[in-house]
């Protein structure tokens, strides 16, 4: 069961703004034409009130969806899926970027231009699911899908700040024709801030029929993941029940809408190398001190690729995966994550039998990763201990997860709700490039927004997992 962020015509990139562009009518006089020619760039007020420019500002709204996670902004940088993998040890950087070097070595300064055009990003996503709820309300108010899927994308934007940025993170409202300044709000506020916006989406969510069932199957895998973020595990457990394990709401790609950018990045440009223990590059072998070696553990979920192509650094040997190619469908949420949360939540109840279950069925019944398909694998047996399942359950999500914006979430609450140490979860010591690592776990509010939003005071409030 699929669904397409290009249900429809959604993947048209010229579909991002159908209904504001203009087709200019062909006349003799060049200076005419020059005259003649109408080609805004955004949709005004006016089109807005009307089907066609609600319809075109879902659009938009996916898009930015997509743009905010597996895709590229507007200015062609990457997400936070793949800045907090960065933060966390799903990669390390090959890349000449310093905002780059900054995530990998634990030290993002307020003005790093990555983190600025991230946060503008996904707040771009929730402003325009806002938009695009209010003109739907207005000209299409039994568009009931429509409106429960903005609602989706509203409530995920908020879902991926609280689990990326710190706490004292502000929501400002930017959907109107003044802008609603916020104050800074916990990650605790956010998650249930997101959650609230599932719940809307919900109680528009009432048809019947295959679309609406994948939307709404994808809300409650979204609303989990955020009551997983406030440590209500149990009730996660309770909101996902059900969903079967083949559903799938993807985010699409081609090459006249936008590459995959866990693709573009790491594999075309080579700014990102698959994280290791052991980063290799001209002038030697380095450890890195990530938490899962990812690069050389030969796990069949994250197969790598290591040759003789340095990275865009010109130094760094490239470790690839080939789980994404150029247009590889990537799922925002999937029925894979529901069975997660499930096994997280027998783990939670000391229910073990249930929490290797879980887990073992999927080894059985590999679901396809993106552009590869994991053979079956053997079966896992109890470690024995508290943390030694904990660390198995953190490891096995990471493996399934791979590059899919919750590594940096689940590191972050193994220190806050689970008790461990940071140099247990986050690497630590020296990074090759002979930098101390620093002591970040999320991504800080930057200093374009203090610049301007009165209300955002200091920036975070503090930097606590």
């Amino acid at each position: 069961m699929k669904n397409s962020i290009s249900r429809g015509q959604r993947s048209s990139a010229a579909a991002i703004i159908a209904g504001a562009l203009v087709a200019a009518a062909c006349h003799n006089s060049i200076t005419e034409t020059v005259l003649a020619v109408q080609l805004p760039g955004i949709i005004a007020p006016a089109n807005a009130a009307t089907i066609a420019g609600a319809v075109a500002l879902g659009t938009g709204a996916r898009y930015r969806l997509r743009a905010m996670t597996a895709g590229t902004s507007t200015t062609g940088t990457e997400s936070s899926w793949l800045f907090g993998g960065l933060l966390g040890d799903e990669w390390t950087t090959s890349s000449t970027f310093i905002q780059n070097d900054e995530a990998d070595e634990r030290r993002i300064s307020l003005s790093n231009a990555t983190v600025t055009t991230q946060f503008r990003t996904v707040n771009q996503a929730r402003t325009a699911a806002q938009q695009a709820i209010n003109a739907n309300k207005l000209v299409r108010p039994t568009a009931l899908t429509d409106i429960g899927e903005m609602y989706l994308i509203r409530g995920f934007a908020e879902l991926q700040i609280a689990s990326d940025w710190c706490n004292g993170t502000p929501l400002s409202d930017a959907s109107g024709p003044t802008i609603v300044f916020a104050g800074p709000s916990s990650n605790d506020a956010v998650f249930r801030r997101s959650m609230a916006s599932f719940d809307t989406a919900l109680t528009w969510l009432t048809a019947t029929d295959a679309t609406t069932l994948i939307v709404k199957n994808a809300v409650k895998v979204a609303r989990a993941r955020a009551q997983q973020g406030i440590n209500d595990i149990a009730g996660a457990a309770v909101t996902v029940a059900g969903i079967p394990t083949s559903f799938s709401y993807d985010l699409t790609f081609a090459p006249s809408s936008g590459d995959n950018i866990l693709w573009s990045q790491p594999v075309s440009q080579g700014r990102y190398s698959v994280g290791d223990t052991i980063v290799k590059t001209s002038a030697g072998s380095f450890i890195a001190h990530a938490s899962i070696p990812f690069g050389t553990t030969n796990d069949p979920r994250v197969p790598t690729v290591r040759g003789t192509t340095k990275g865009q650094d010109g130094s760094v040997f490239l470790v690839t995966t080939p789980i994404w190619q150029q247009s590889t469908t990537v799922s925002l949420v999937n029925g894979l994550d529901a069975r997660l949360i499930e096994a997280e939540a027998f783990l939670t109840a000391s229910n073990i039998a249930g929490y290797l279950a879980t887990l073992n069925a999927l080894r059985a019944a590999p679901p396809k990763l993106g552009s590869i398909q994991p053979p079956l694998m053997a079966p896992l047996a109890d470690p024995g201990t508290a943390t030694t399942r904990q660390a198995q359950l953190f490891s096995e999500k990471a493996y399934w997860t791979f590059g899919r914006g919750q590594r940096l979430f689940d590191m972050r609450r193994l220190e806050r709700q689970y008790g461990w140490a940071d140099s247990l979860v986050f690497p630590t010591g020296t990074h090759y490039r002979g930098i101390t690592y620093g002591t970040d776990v999320n991504l800080p509010v930057p200093q374009d927004e203090l610049n301007n939003n009165p209300l955002a005071l200091n920036g975070c409030t503090d930097r606590k997992p």
